[in-house]
Formats: structure tokens, sequence, C-alpha cells
């Protein structure tokens, strides 16, 4: 349902606001990066909140300096970004952010923007600025508080790991059972759900998202996860090395409720093709197990060798297909794929439809090449659907 915005800043203030978009275009980044350096610096509670490697590769920075340019863009309407904002106000709702928590954002944001740009800003642009703010902040919160009021539970439910199993030589499922015997909270396949965790001899809770790979309905929830891994400079996978090497069956995790706006359109009847890159496939997995016996579904996974291909058993359909980038000896023996080297629009056109809804998830360099492929082949924007893990990204 679209959301409505009604504006109520005065054209002066709409006027100044539209007029620094050029200046955000140039620094927003630089921008955004001071901001989140100076306010974890100051405000160090707030690092519970936040993804740390993303602040040291740069995606949240990036992603923040893309809305608040949109946002900039857009002021006069706010209702252009409110599916944006949807996405957006998911992923915080998951991570349980909370109306207090703007009003700080608002201050290092202020303060950013007064200390990058210098002299090139006076009092009456901060001034428009910290009434926009206002109003865009006003537009999450409002959304936010529609989604918390329809959530599940609001904060963390208590989970045991009910049973945790290898899958491939980098994932693990981790089968999930409330800890209170309650009743399991009913979701849509493709979304997640977050999980806090307090590692041992780490300073701040660590808060991701993961989402949901079996069809709903089951008395369980599952996860399953990648250990991902890093460089000295940017060390990534902190919460999925603990997860893989530390919790144990019978430990206890602290889960939000399910989330997410990339799920399975269950309003058509159009045939549907999954395009998964390595762990990308957990959602797509999800739909698949729940949609492969009402609808006409092809499912595409490419995986860097079969060693790496998790839940390659529950790919058990007939338009099933596997493409290894590069493919072992084990896998050739075996004859465990359909074609070695990537994904492509020819190989593509010869084993989906064009007429059916495309869904895709994995690495961002396999989402630019599956995103330029069903556009060059004019597949319409709206029968296109994607999920990037952590922040926003643009294709």
């Amino acid at each position: 349902m679209a959301t409505q915005v009604t504006s109520r800043l005065d054209e002066r203030t709409r006027e100044i606001v539209k007029a620094t978009v050029p200046v955000l275009a140039e620094h927003g980044e630089a921008i955004t990066t001071h901001f989140y350096k100076r306010m974890l610096t100051e405000r160090p509670e707030l690092k519970n909140y936040f993804n740390m490697t993303h602040q040291k590769d740069g995606k949240q920075p990036r992603a923040l300096a893309n809305a608040v340019y949109a946002a900039a863009s857009h002021i006069d309407d706010l209702s252009a970004i409110a599916p944006a904002a949807e996405t957006i106000a998911e992923k915080h709702v998951s991570l349980n952010i909370r109306p207090e928590h703007y009003p700080i954002i608002g201050e290092y944001l202020l303060k950013a923007i007064k200390e990058v740009l210098g002299d090139a800003v006076d009092e009456e642009v901060i001034d428009a600025w910290e009434l926009a703010y206002g109003e865009i902040a006003d537009l999450f919160i409002r959304i936010e508080d529609g989604k918390y009021k329809a959530s599940a539970w609001t904060g963390y439910r208590l989970f045991t790991i009910h049973k945790k199993v290898k899958e491939s030589e980098e994932i693990t499922s981790f089968y999930l059972k409330p800890e209170d015997g309650g009743p399991l909270p009913s979701y849509r396949p493709g979304q997640y759900i977050g999980i806090k965790a307090d590692i041992p001899d780490y300073p701040h809770t660590q808060r991701r998202q993961y989402s949901l790979s079996d069809a709903p309905g089951k008395d369980y929830l599952r996860i399953s996860v990648k250990r991902e891994g890093g460089t000295d400079e940017i060390p990534a996978g902190l919460v999925s090395t603990w997860l893989h090497d530390q919790v144990q069956e019978g430990d206890v995790v602290p889960i939000s409720a399910p989330a997410g706006d990339f799920f399975l359109d269950e309003s058509t009847s159009r045939p549907v093709v999954l395009l998964s890159g390595g762990v990308g496939l957990t959602p797509l997995m999800s739909m698949y197990k729940k949609t492969r016996d009402e609808r006409d579904v092809y499912f595409i996974h490419a995986a860097r060798n079969g060693g790496a291909h998790g839940l390659k058993e529950e790919m058990d359909g007939e338009q099933t297909y596997v493409v290894y980038e590069t493919p072992s000896e084990e896998d050739k023996t075996l004859a465990a794929y359909d074609k070695a080297g990537y994904v492509d629009l020819d190989w593509l056109r010869n084993v989906v439809p064009k007429e059916a809804d495309f869904y895709f998830c994995g690495p961002e360099g396999f989402m630019r090449a599956m995103n330029g492929a069903l556009h060059e082949w004019g597949i319409p924007d709206d029968q296109v659907n994607y999920e990037f893990f952590g922040p926003k990204g643009t294709l």
C-alpha cells in the first residue's frame, strides 16, 4: 500500500534543501562517513546497533548517502521515497530501532554537514536541513510504528538451537524452536529474522539478519549461514564465525520477528524463476519449497563448486539447474552441474520462460549481472525482484 506523505515544509525551506542536491552528490559519502565516525566515537553504545564491518568497508555510509540524496531530491513529495523507506524500515524494526534514536541521528548528521562543508553552508541551510530531517524522521517513525504493531512480537524472543547441520564447506543450517514452547510466527517466503549476539570478549552486542531458508508451516524456523571471510583491514564474519564455531545445539539465542519486503508474490499465477548465487539461495529456497507444488517454478543456482553448494539435496525438482564457476574433478565425475562458468543471458533464454516473475539474490557482482541480463531481455521492472544482504545498494 502506498504511503501518503504531505509536506509540512514551507516553499523556502524546500528550495534550500533542493539546492543542496548537487553538493550531496559530490560530498554525500564524505558527510556520512564523518557522521558515523563522530557519532560512534561519542556515543559508543550505538555500536550495539550497527554492523561495524559495514562501517569499515563503506557500505553503510554509502547507503546512507544515497538515502539522504534521494530524500533531498524528493523533498517536495516524500511519497517518492516511501518504497525505499519501507525496505529500510523493515531492517530498523528487525534491529529494534526506536523513535528516541532519531534525534541522536539528526544531531550528528547536522554536525557532519556543517563540519564537512564548512563555509559552503550557512545557518539558513542548516536550519532548513534540521526541518527537513524532522520530516524525514517522522516518515520513518510512522512507517515503523505500523510495522511494530503488525509484528509477531516486539524486540527479541528466546529460541533454542534445536539442530545444527553442516550443509557445505562454508554453510551451516540452524533449526530454531521457541524456548517458551509457544506458537511459531507466520512469515512470507523470502523474509528474514534478526539475531542478537553477545559474543564473549567482544564489547558490543551484534545484530544480524538472516533469511529463513525453509518453507513456512514447520515446527521450527531455519536459517542457513555462510561463514564469512575477511581481511586484516576489514575482518568480516564476527557473528557467522560465532554461530559456526561456538553456538551449539541446546544453546539459546534472542531472535527478532520475521521481517523484510523481499518475498514471493502469491497474488499471481505466472511462472516463477529463482536465480541465486552463493548463500543468496537461502531466501529463494524458502520460496521454492513453498510454491513448487503450486506453480511452475524454475530454480537456477550458481556456486563456486559442489563443495561450496549448500542445500543441494533440496534442489530436487525437474526444473532446477546448477552452474559451477570452477567445478571440481568430483563435480565432473558426478555430473553434478548443468553448466560450467557463469549464468548468462544466452543460456538463460534456453532454460526459463520470459513470461515469468524473476527473483534473484547473491553477491553484488552476480546481482548486477542478473539485473543487466533481465533488462537486456526486456523483462518488465514489475516482474524483477531482488534482495541485498546488508545495507540497501543500487544495481
